[in-house]
């Protein structure tokens, strides 16, 4: 009875630390005792629990994590069999199935005749110069932007995505510069090269269900080959002088043309008036002489002697002299002529 007591709570003053030791070492000696009196495991036991103990960890082997930005792709033996989205995931652990995750929201880029491409294809030249439709050499570089829009195609319809999307990009872009001309490719019109390089490279890629999107395409850089930059500038000033040419020719056209338009106009109107003058007088003559001939028929003697008095009077209203019928003599009165002639012969 006195064994089960704790020595440290004895209030006997019989106690000593001595006696509190001996009496601990007994207690655990006695349970010592009693586990190596118990049942004993054999060497199956401990297998079964070890295989037990591996199994569980090989089925809680299958639980993988997809983060936000990756697709899961389930392979079982090695065969595509499902796809999974974000989130906490279940599969039939390896070797039966495995997953690989693939990162779709991230952008990858690659470079056409840049130094990044001389590395990598070690064709930098070829590359880089492309023909033109107007027979011209262009020096490009340029960037292709992408992500990945299917994982499962990505994976398994093409072997290397990075070359692929590079020769494919390099073949679009040297079929879109050699129907283009040289000049707004250099000068300006990059965008119309860059959004039928970005849509003729998103079909082909379609094509080949690479399961990869065009994000953008940037022309970095157009310009004449190096080797005849010189002879380009000197072209392009040729040009610029042509254009300058032209317009002031176009603007001397442009102030001298509407003035001749305008004399010729009315000249035209000159002669308009000059004609409808003319030929109003000349019916006019012929509708009075048509008149004078019909009072002609009806009076001739009449008609005879006005034509005579109308015809003197013209003649003789333009002479200095005065001619008097002597019978009519005492019936004039004298006038005293202003003309200076006649004023000086008096």
């Amino acid at each position: 009875m006195t064994d089960n007591n704790n020595p440290w709570d004895n209030d006997n003053d019989d106690f000593s630390w001595e006696n509190g030791i001996s009496k601990s070492k007994n207690s655990v000696s006695r349970r010592f005792k009693i586990i190596n009196n118990g049942p004993k495991l054999g060497v199956g036991s401990y297998v079964k629990y070890s295989v037990l103990v591996i199994l569980g960890l090989w089925i809680l082997s299958g639980f993988y994590q997809v983060q936000p930005s990756e697709e899961g792709v389930v392979l079982r033996f090695g065969k595509y069999a499902y796809t999974t989205d974000a989130g906490l995931h279940y599969h039939l652990p390896a070797p039966i199935e495995e997953v690989i995750k693939v990162n779709v929201t991230q952008e990858r880029s690659i470079n056409l005749g840049s130094i990044d491409s001389r590395d990598y294809r070690n064709n930098a030249f070829t590359e880089s110069h492309m023909l033109t439709g107007d027979e011209n050499i262009v020096d490009i570089n340029l960037t292709v932007v992408w992500k990945i829009k299917d994982a499962k195609d990505y994976l398994f319809s093409i072997r290397s995505p990075d070359e692929t999307v590079s020769v494919a990009a390099q073949s679009v872009l040297r079929e879109i510069v050699g129907q283009s001309e040289m000049q707004p490719i250099i000068t300006g019109d990059r965008g119309k090269v860059e959004d039928e390089t970005k849509e003729e490279l998103q079909r082909v890629l379609d094509e080949f269900k690479a399961g990869i999107v065009i994000v953008r395409v940037k022309l970095q850089k157009a310009d004449p080959p190096r080797e005849v930059v010189d002879a380009f500038n000197e072209v392009q000033r040729a040009k610029a002088d042509m254009e300058r040419f032209k317009n002031e020719a176009e603007a001397y056209r442009n102030e001298v043309l509407p003035k001749a338009k305008g004399q010729a106009a009315q000249i035209a109107q000159d002669a308009e008036a000059y004609k409808a003058a003319t030929i109003n007088k000349a019916e006019g003559e012929a509708k009075r002489f048509a008149s004078v001939y019909a009072a002609y028929k009806d009076g001739k003697e009449v008609t005879i002697k006005k034509m005579y008095l109308d015809a003197m009077e013209d003649v003789l209203k333009k002479a200095n002299k005065v001619i008097i019928d002597p019978s009519q003599k005492g019936n004039l009165l004298p006038v005293l002529l202003l003309n200076s002639k006649n004023t000086a012969r008096e």
